[in-house]
């Protein structure tokens, strides 16, 4: 299920499932269960691909899988991908039963059809529901009301009831418990609101760049209200942003049906102006988009190549650091989104690499994602009720005092193959209790799954890993940290009795 106010809750499902397998004579051996998880991809379904693995190993101790009906085996808009996984089932000798279907999953022309159809309304059932969601969402927007997402610098998050009677300030991991509550913004604390308007005088009136601001900030020992240092694109975030002039904009991406996340253009923008309190004025705000409109000028194929050829004459070589440090140029990534990568850049002017210097940014970009990451854990494991302590020299948490916790950041690389591997080096003159091993994108160094490995099961220092793995490996494998949050969570003595 994918939350708590479905007409089904697991339960109820479960002791369907016991009715059906009573009158069969079946015995239920073990349960695998979803719950808060959406069915339309397999990721984060801890359960099912669990399912899959037991399915698929030499070891299982079941010959048949009861399942309530076709729409919680998953709602997958391609029907085929929940096909391909009872598929799975059947080539495995294990048959699939849907317990509340009217027909018998036994092979036979009927079902085959009526399973299919049922397949594809599950799909176009969360397709409908996606498009009545989008335009809910749309109609509180322009009434003015937020829509999920960080307030930002110089903001809070504000909770009104149905009749716009303010609730308080919700305070960072906070949400409403009132279906009829709405979330607005509003004005933050006064030195965040003054800082903010010191940011458009800055670029606007003294004409320095985003990272100039950023340096100066942290030069003066200035944190974020996430309390992590400035960065240029933190600066340029509270430039372009129109929340500052008091608009409600809504709808920049879009991830419908978790298929493929869209940069939407800003003419299907949803926009209600005007609807919080501004930190800076209009006209402001205008003149600092005039200036980044103008400086992110389009350049041609042609003017790209010859400053990029300059580069190489004046510098003697060439790399991402090398492009991002000269101010009469654009960024590294403006040539990796016009001409798909820098190598296919330096290909263009004739220029081929002694080294590849790729690694350097992949290893700055890393330096920078860890602590966002380890931030990103500590707030989970408090939010689970964890009590948290950090060693400012190792990093190693310590999480109520009964265990402790490392973190590894392991970076794709691309074999002779072109099949992507991971290595990861456990820190084991710490001895933590447990290392989780984030396996990052090969793309852009973002987060791609975590591997939680108890240090009583990990004897070597060194593990590579594939894209697939054993079940040796991958059993530790999880798409999101839940389940090292849930071994925070802390209750009375009572309660575990």
């Amino acid at each position: 299920m994918s939350t708590d106010l479905q007409k089904y809750s697991t339960e109820n499902q479960l002791e369907a499932i016991r009715r059906y397998a009573d009158k069969r004579g079946l015995e239920i051996c073990r349960i695998y269960e979803d719950a808060g998880r959406s069915g339309l991809t397999v990721g984060g379904r801890d359960g099912l691909q669990q399912l899959m693995k037991d399915v698929q190993s030499n070891v299982r101790d079941f010959n048949a899988i009861l399942v309530y009906d076709v729409s919680r085996w998953g709602r997958f808009q391609d029907a085929d991908e929940a096909a391909y996984y009872e598929h799975l089932c059947s080539r495995a000798g294990i048959r699939v039963h849907y317990c509340e279907e009217q027909f018998d999953n036994d092979g036979s022309i009927g079902s085959i059809l009526l399973k299919s159809v049922k397949r594809v309304m599950a799909g176009e059932y969360s397709r409908e529901l996606s498009v009545k969601v989008f335009a809910g969402q749309c109609r509180l927007v322009e009434l003015g009301f937020r829509q999920g997402g960080t307030p930002g610098y110089g903001l809070r998050r504000e909770l009104i009831d149905e009749n716009h009677v303010s609730k308080g300030e919700l305070q960072r991991g906070d949400r409403k418990s009132l279906q009829t509550d709405r979330v607005v913004l509003t004005l933050g604390p006064q030195d965040e609101v003054d800082r903010v308007r010191q940011i458009y005088g800055m670029f606007v009136d003294d004409g320095l760049s985003e990272l100039q601001i950023a340096s100066h900030f942290n030069d003066i020992g200035l944190l974020t209200d996430l309390a992590r240092p400035w960065t240029r694109s933190t600066v340029h975030q509270i430039l372009t942003n129109e929340k500052y002039i008091g608009n409600n904009v809504f709808n920049r991406v879009s991830f419908k049906l978790k298929q493929k996340r869209v940069v939407n253009s800003r003419e299907t923008w949803v926009r209600a102006e005007g609807v919080y309190p501004s930190v800076v004025p209009q006209v402001l705000f205008e003149r600092a988009r005039t200036i980044i409109d103008a400086r992110s000028n389009h350049y041609s194929d042609e003017q790209l190549l010859s400053m990029l050829q300059t580069t190489l004459e004046q510098e003697g070589y060439l790399s991402g650091i090398i492009i991002d440090e000269r101010a009469d140029m654009p960024s590294s990534s403006a040539y990796r989104h016009r001409f798909g990568s820098l190598i296919r850049a330096y290909q263009l002017i004739g220029y081929a690499p002694e080294r590849d210097f790729r690694y350097i940014e992949i290893n700055r970009r890393i330096r920078k994602t860890y602590p966002e990451v380890l931030s990103n854990i500590i707030s989970g494991l408090k939010l689970a009720g964890g009590d948290v302590i950090r060693n400012e020299e190792s990093q190693l948490l310590t999480v109520n005092g009964g265990f402790t916790v490392a973190l590894v950041l392991a970076r794709a690389f691309t074999t002779v193959s072109g099949s992507l591997r991971w290595r990861i080096r456990l820190d084991t003159g710490l001895l933590p209790d447990i290392t989780v091993a984030v396996r990052l994108r090969a793309t852009d160094c973002e987060p791609l799954d975590y591997y939680v490995f108890p240090s009583i099961d990990m004897a070597l220092p060194r593990l590579k890993l594939a894209e697939n793995n054993s079940l040796s490996l991958d059993a530790y494998r999880f798409e999101t940290l839940d389940f090292l949050y849930s071994l925070a969570q802390q209750c009375s003595f009572g309660d575990a009795a």
